[in-house]
């Protein structure tokens, strides 16, 4: 019972009309309000057009559940409704749309009213693995490689299934089973999801990090998994310089006493890996596992819908890293519907995301598989030897996707660079942007200097959830600024500090009803206390992600930073990323951090600037700061102080850590500085006179 593509009225925010196209949100001219057409006052960015509605797989996908149940969906904010207050029917229908590889079982949902006991299609079997290599007979490339230090490689769904077939009888002689643990100190390359695949083939749980992580930073995630093999990297390159390994990985496998594999990669200092194996009590080379095996077809363990895939951990800036236990079922059927439905990626597309193996979008980057898509994968400095590496790769390769941070693409805008004058991006549709909120001028930036006809699509969510709450939508516009909207089957809602729906004001990011990509659970916490702490202390049975958001208008969202990291001075609550969305597009200030100091029975506003080479803060740059917050934010944002400072500390994934400089600040100890990419600029933070005064 398809409709047509024409206006109808249906959401409405306050006394605000808005009218939506038959599935997007496109305002229609005439739409008056105030006497003034909206469009005279704002236009969006991007808007699809009536074909590429109509050929985005949401759209089918929508068609194909209304002739499924007899149902009318007029618009995608109605299909969105219907999907979290139908759960099960929905996430059922997803399953048989996406044609997942398995048994699904009767029963969708059980106890769907208590965030913790709600359990997904608990009669469901199924294997990770399986459905990430159910195209394997594919003809042409399932992974594209490209290393900093000018390595190429390409693997052919072919090789890719070989690789697997020869790690799975490994892995298995090796006595690797059912909830063994299998961890990675791994570059974003091939042989990385190779590993995983065979690990996930078995119903090991796979859990991985990058290589730059120091030794105590790998032991405090892995040691507390206690893995039973531990695969790592010879080296690897990062700004045009190798970086040996040798000790670390020595001494981490001689502290986690697993089984140990060595992938050849940089290379140590002395030696190649196989040197390096031998001087790892019991360590083979990973060439020499894959050529013990001849090529034969692949087993897989289909295993409970709950089964654990997937540790991830915490950044652990505030203490050891929490251990998030994912579910194969969960982020499968989740991934699936931001893969096909959110970013309508089709078989045969290449899709890229700048990610290392520790951060949660390698995760969500693999399971690009499972649509068919061809994975583009990097490891390496964006910025070495230029700016242009990762558009060079985009044009050589055709990326349809291009996922990254909003870190990255401002850091793009101050370099000068125009891609969109100097490469051809004629195959790239979407790019998504994530890590921290894209500002208002991020998004200008993209649509002036990358491409003007581009689906940009900032996108939230977290390690939490291995996936989003709120992303992009192929049926909507963009509007400058915001998130286009919640993902289908997530509730989610904005709420004040009382738990009650706000609109059009800042409060809580919370999701009202349980879903599929929820961990199981945190490792090592037994009764829960760990997790009920992290996510339902706030509001009772809900979700409380941790963000300081605000619906708009026209029904997206905007992220202001984490709530936990809130400003407060005189009782007003306040975003940081308000504050960077002003500072950060000066010229003279490269990169900046906002902390709440405790001052005088308030709160006041400190903000560290990191300035542009050469730059140094004077009181008509100090001057300059404040103006243009106050003008673009609000009297209110403008900080106390600001202090210029020579780094700014972050996490190995390219976060800024607000919480550790304001436990510095504070003079309170930062529990787990291998958490951080560059601990060492914690000490700019100590015992500063400015701020004792």
């Amino acid at each position: 019972m398809a409709m047509k593509v024409t206006a109808t009225p249906c959401f409405m925010v306050g006394s605000d009309m808005l009218y939506i196209a038959r599935r997007g949100n496109a305002p229609r001219r005439g739409t008056r309000r105030k006497g003034r057409s909206m469009l005279d006052q704002e236009k969006p960015l991007w808007m699809p057009s009536e074909e590429e509605q109509r050929n985005a797989p949401l759209y089918r996908f929508i068609e194909w559940c209304e002739t499924r149940h007899g149902v009318d969906f007029p618009d995608y904010d109605a299909f969105h409704l219907w999907s979290t207050s139908e759960r099960g029917t929905f996430w059922s229908d997803l399953w048989d749309f996406c044609e997942v590889k398995g048994e699904r079982g009767e029963t969708a949902l059980v106890n769907g009213d208590d965030m913790l006991e709600a359990r997904f299609f608990p009669d469901a079997r199924l294997n990770f693995a399986e459905n990430l290599l159910v195209h394997s007979d594919r003809q042409g490339e399932a992974l594209i490689f490209r290393g900093e230090d000018k390595a190429h490689d390409s693997w052919t769904w072919a090789r890719l299934a070989s690789e697997v077939s020869r790690l799975q009888q490994a892995f298995r002689d090796m006595g690797i089973g059912e909830g063994d643990r299998v961890a990675a100190m791994m570059p974003n390359m091939p042989e990385t999801i190779a590993c995983m695949l065979a690990a996930a083939s078995l119903g090991a749980i796979w859990s991985s990090c990058s290589p730059d992580f120091g030794e105590q930073g790998v032991l405090d995630r892995f040691g507390q998994i206690e893995p039973k093999l531990f695969i790592a990297c010879d080296g690897y390159w990062y700004n045009g310089k190798r970086q040996d390994v040798s000790a670390k990985l020595k001494a981490v496998a001689a502290k986690l006493g697993a089984q140990v594999i060595v992938v050849p990669y940089a290379g140590p200092e002395d030696g190649d890996a196989a040197t390096l194996a031998v001087s790892v009590d019991g360590a083979r080379v990973y060439l020499d596992v894959v050529n013990a095996y001849a090529d034969k077809p692949l087993e897989f363990t289909r295993l409970p819908f709950s089964h654990p895939l997937y540790i991830l951990f915490s950044s652990g800036t505030t203490g050891i890293p929490k251990c998030i236990v994912h579910s194969a079922g969960g982020t499968l059927l989740q991934h699936l519907k931001e893969h096909r439905f959110h970013c309508s990626i089709e078989p045969g597309e290449r899709l890229f995301y700048f990610t290392t193996c520790g951060w949660m979008m390698w995760n969500w980057l693999v399971s690009g598989l499972a649509v068919g898509a061809t994975l583009c994968l990097f490891d390496g400095s964006p910025f070495a030897p230029s700016g242009n590496v990762l558009f060079d790769y985009a044009a050589e390769e055709r990326f349809a996707v291009f996922g990254t941070s909003a870190k990255y693409i401002d850091a793009v805008r101050k370099s000068g660079i125009v891609p969109k004058e100097s490469h051809d991006l004629s195959a790239l549709r979407l790019m998504t942007s994530t890590g921290s909120p894209l500002s208002p001028e991020g998004f200008s930036f993209v649509y002036e200097a990358i491409k003007g006809d581009i689906h940009l699509a900032s996108i939230s969510g977290g390690t939490d959830i291995v996936s989003c709450f709120v992303l992009g939508n192929p049926l909507k516009p963009v509007w400058k600024g915001e998130i286009q909207g919640p993902g289908l089957g997530l509730a989610v809602d904005v709420w004040d500090e009382e738990g009650r729906p706000v609109r059009g004001e800042k409060g809580e990011l919370v999701c009202t009803r349980a879903f599929p990509s929820m961990p199981l659970m945190f490792w090592n916490d037994p009764d829960k206390a760990k997790y009920r702490a992290a996510y339902f202390e706030r509001f009772d049975n809900i979700w409380c992600h941790g963000d300081f958001a605000e619906w708009t208008s026209h029904g997206g969202l905007i992220i202001h930073g984490r709530s936990d990291a809130t400003l407060n001075p005189g009782g007003v609550r306040i975003g940081t990323a308000e504050i960077y969305n002003q500072v950060e597009q000066m010229e003279e200030v490269a990169e900046a951090i906002c902390i709440g100091q405790d001052w005088q029975d308030d709160v006041r506003v400190v903000l560290f600037v990191r300035l542009a080479d050469g730059r140094a803060l004077d009181e008509d740059l100090a001057k300059a700061i404040r103006n243009r917050i106050r003008s673009g934010a609000s009297p209110r944002h403008v900080p106390a102080k600001i202090i210029q400072v020579a780094d700014i500390p972050r996490t190995k994934s390219g976060k800024i850590v607000e919480l550790a400089v304001r436990d510095i600040v504070h003079g309170r100890q930062v529990r787990n500085k291998e958490a951080l990419a560059n601990p060492d600029a914690l000490s700019l933070f100590e015992n500063l006179a400015e701020l004792e005064h």
